[in-house]
């Protein structure tokens, strides 16, 4: 069976279909070309759309491509490996991952701003994100400070995630584009991964074991000197543990609660660093591409941490990025109970 979605770019786009010849049938080369038979051919083209909006009625599926577009399991799919978080727009937009985008629509759209300030430090952390929900997955992005409103979340329930994966705010693109991954996708279940229950506990006690997580994706020599792109403390002692040296970078933070100094500048710790961990944050300020472009161009290992754009990251597995611990909402802050979070590593990593 082939399936393929609608070709919504302006490209001519082909296909390769690897054919087995059945028994007891004339192969293709014995059956005579009948060119006038073409006109018998029908001039519209099925479609996903409901005949409501005037569109011909779809095609009836198969029970697999009906289970995909309901999304009770979703089929392994291989696309290419995108190169840039912009390639991996497109192709999402093109159907390479999945049902069509534009069938797929937001039922709630959260603005959340939290502070979290742990207990024995004089830090506070302070966070803004976007989560839409469509279907069983919540997409999530990070943002700065008055960068996108309250506002924004009236009106963006009801949209196709086509739409919003097209919007000029990035924080929104990818807060789309990680809720069409992880529904077609979904992290729990996933093969590929490795789910890590974080425990019942104090928030001290949850970050502690979330970023020892993080920091067991590392393969590093003792005295390796770790980029640590976008700061939390627990992560910086964990990277210690495994006997890194921190290189910590962060935009808002200016020392370490052990009073190292935090720099702003991240070619400063990607020219000294053999490896980098870097946040999912890195996705919605466009930092993301040029640490994995430097990662590749220097063949250094990459381990991502995200709850923004878990599954948008899980995408660059095997194409810069080595490891990822993915933490989809309900995020680790905003629970005392035990929550799952998914560590995948890239074959061969």
């Amino acid at each position: 069976m082939h399936r393929s979605g609608p070709n919504t770019s302006t490209r001519d786009r082909r296909s390769l279909l690897l054919c087995f010849q059945p028994a007891g049938r004339p192969a293709l080369a014995e059956l005579p070309y009948r060119p006038e038979l073409l006109a018998d051919l029908p001039l519209s083209r099925p479609s996903y759309s409901s005949p409501s909006r005037g569109f011909p009625a779809p095609l009836p599926c198969p029970p697999m491509a009906t289970a995909a577009m309901t999304h009770q399991k979703a089929p392994s799919m291989s696309p290419m490996q995108p190169h840039s978080v912009a390639d991996l727009r497109q192709a999402v937009l093109d159907g390479a991952y999945g049902p069509p985008p534009q069938e797929l629509a937001v039922t709630s759209a959260f603005h959340l701003h939290h502070t979290t300030r742990l207990a024995g430090t004089e830090v506070t952390y302070r966070n803004s994100y976007l989560l839409l929900r469509s279907g069983d997955a919540f997409g999530a992005c990070s943002f700065e400070t008055g960068e996108l409103t309250p506002d924004f979340c009236a009106d963006a329930s009801g949209h196709t995630l086509d739409h919003l994966v097209r919007h000029e705010s990035a924080p929104v693109r990818i807060a789309a584009l990680d809720a069409y991954l992880a529904r077609v996708q979904p992290h729990r279940g996933s093969p590929a991964a490795e789910t890590v229950t974080l425990p019942t506990g104090t928030p001290e006690t949850r970050a502690e074991a979330r970023d020892a997580a993080v920091a067991g994706l590392l393969d590093i020599p003792a005295g390796a000197k770790v980029a640590l792109i976008g700061v939390v403390n627990p992560l910086v002692a964990a990277i210690r543990e495994q006997g890194g040296v921190p290189l910590p970078c962060d935009f808002n933070l200016r020392t370490t609660h052990w009073g190292d100094p935090v720099t702003d500048d991240m070619s400063q710790v990607l020219a000294e660093a053999d490896a980098v961990v870097a946040t999912g944050m890195t996705l919605s300020n466009g930092s993301f591409d040029v640490i994995l472009e430097h990662c590749r161009k220097h063949g250094l290992p990459f381990v991502v941490y995200a709850q923004s754009g878990s599954a948008v990251a899980r995408a660059f597995l095997g194409a810069g990025v080595t490891a990822l611990s993915a933490e989809p909402f309900p995020f680790s802050q905003f629970s005392a109970d035990a929550t799952a979070l998914y560590r995948y590593r890239a074959a061969g990593a």
